[in-house]
């Protein structure tokens, strides 16, 4: 017999959006696109986003190149952010701010995330997650765009984050996660760089909140170069650990400013 239940779960509600065929979801999802100079990727990375998002939020890092243009071509209602510092956390941060869904998805603009794990990310924050972290070295997860150098420094790192904080990741330093937005009313993000990853998976375990890992495949970037150098970033992220280490949790109760400030031109 067919199963007929994708066809069946819609009838819920007029609200409710099938995003499987077992599962079917009211809160309005967001995803966050940071991009700098990524318009030959855009078309890999558009690709592969289900249909049921409520909206595609994309930070536009000053790029020289095409990538505004590709991106509304892509997704005509793409929600385009202007970013006015720089890195990649800052523009993170300014995207997070643009955001009106319930849920917020990270992806990165190179090709190397696949949107057809979305709705894993989905489920599992459905299923009573506050935070799904995306994983390559969970079982079903793998990568294949980790240089040795880079493997054996995220483990040291994740190790170190796991002992100190009590966490208990198998990835760190991976930019393809979920969270509720009521989240940001709990943590405060305040960094610009490459390092935005790891300060958002530790303050999310100092404010207590539910995690689940997500088993997630990295590939290759599929045109250009990466800006990740495993000696500088290793070392930023670093500093990033034992910088909250030092710092009580009542010390990082969220601020005024930062994520309701405005950040960037929005269109």
């Amino acid at each position: 017999m067919a199963d007929d239940s994708a066809a069946r779960i819609p009838a819920f509600s007029a609200h409710y959006r099938a995003v499987s065929p077992n599962l079917a979801i009211a809160p309005p999802v967001s995803v966050v696109i940071p991009a700098m100079n990524e318009a030959e990727n855009l078309p890999y990375v558009f690709k592969t986003l289900p249909d049921w998002i409520h909206e595609v939020v994309l930070v536009d890092g000053n790029s020289t190149d095409d990538t505004v243009r590709v991106a509304r071509e892509l997704w005509p209602d793409v929600k385009v952010v202007k970013q006015v510092g720089k890195g990649k956390g800052d523009a993170l941060i300014s995207g997070f701010a643009a955001c009106t869904g319930d849920i917020i998805v990270m992806v990165d603009a190179d090709g190397s995330a696949d949107g057809e794990e979305i709705v894993s990310y989905v489920s599992a924050l459905v299923g009573g997650a506050d935070f799904a972290k995306g994983s390559r070295f969970a079982n079903g997860g793998g990568t294949d765009d980790m240089t040795p150098v880079r493997k054996l420094g995220n483990w040291v790192l994740c190790g170190i984050v796991n002992r100190k904080f009590g966490a208990r990741y198998t990835d760190l330093c991976y930019g393809y996660n979920a969270f509720w937005k009521h989240c940001l009313d709990k943590i405060v993000l305040d960094c610009s760089g490459f390092e935005i990853e790891t300060l958002i998976n530790i303050r999310i375990v100092k404010a207590g909140l539910r995690v689940q890992e997500v088993p997630s495949h990295e590939y290759n970037r599929i045109h250009g170069v990466s800006n990740l150098s495993a000696v500088r970033d290793g070392i930023r992220v670093l500093k990033v650990i034992l910088r909250e280490k030092s710092v009580p949790r009542s010390h990082r109760r969220p601020q005024a400013v930062g994520l309701n400030a405005r950040r960037g031109e929005v269109s």
